[in-house]
């Protein structure tokens, strides 16, 4: 059962990823991009989940599952928020996102086990890591979340007006809510199951929310767009 989740949860976010891509690819809009971004970190985050339910869990899919679902999946949905209502800001973050996501993944994967990986079950970073790597963790999904957060009372608030701009940061939120309860969920409980679903269910919101944030393609772009692919 997990391993059909965290397939379907792999091609739902592969299938979302393409389409904001092919948004970007139309209109070169920073925001879209790094959303595609963080989907296609959330695909590999949930290939990693179903290679380790699949065939068991060793190092090498517990250290890919951490550093793209842990570590560097959720600053990239903050670039996005603040590249969409903050675009000046975003001139330095564009920057600092991918640098410090690449350096915390290369602690993650170099970092040296305190202890062996369970075949069975999904392990906890606390178990398994020192500090550095948890503490990198700790602060990507933490700030990154903040920013989602903030933005999408910020935008609510003071861009009120803005009504699809407004109600698309909130649904945004609610999927990062929801993601960050896959990995409670985990933690407390300990079922992989109710992770993917969790997981499946935060990247559908994230998406949705993604759309409603944004305007529509333009037809006559979206046609030009469709024949030169």
């Amino acid at each position: 059962m997990t391993e059909a989740l965290a397939a379907g949860a792999t091609v739902v976010a592969v299938a979302f990823a393409a389409c904001l891509f092919e948004r970007w690819l139309v209109r070169r809009r920073h925001h879209e991009l790094a959303w595609a971004i963080a989907l296609v970190l959330f695909a590999c985050g949930s290939l990693a989940l179903w290679a380790g339910a699949s065939l068991g869990w060793e190092a090498w899919s517990f250290r890919l599952f951490y550093a793209f679902g842990a570590v560097a999946n959720v600053p990239f949905l903050a670039l996005g928020t603040v590249e969409l209502l903050a675009p000046r800001a975003a001139r330095t973050a564009r920057w600092l996102v991918p640098l410090g996501c690449a350096f915390a993944a290369g602690v993650v994967v170099a970092a040296p086990l305190t202890a062996p990986i369970p075949s069975d079950a999904l392990p906890q970073g606390s178990d398994v890591f020192g500090v550095l790597p948890r503490v990198l963790a700790a602060v990507a999904s933490g700030v990154g979340a903040v920013v989602v957060f903030a933005g999408a009372a910020w935008s609510a608030v003071v861009r009120r007006k803005e009504r699809r701009l407004a109600v698309g940061n909130v649904i945004i939120a609610l999927g990062t809510a929801v993601l960050s309860m896959s990995g409670l969920l985990n933690s407390a409980l300990g079922e992989m199951e109710a992770f993917a679903v969790t997981l499946t269910a935060g990247v559908t919101i994230l998406f949705a929310g993604f759309l409603v944030a944004t305007a529509p393609l333009p037809r006559r772009r979206l046609r030009v767009a469709q024949l030169a692919a």
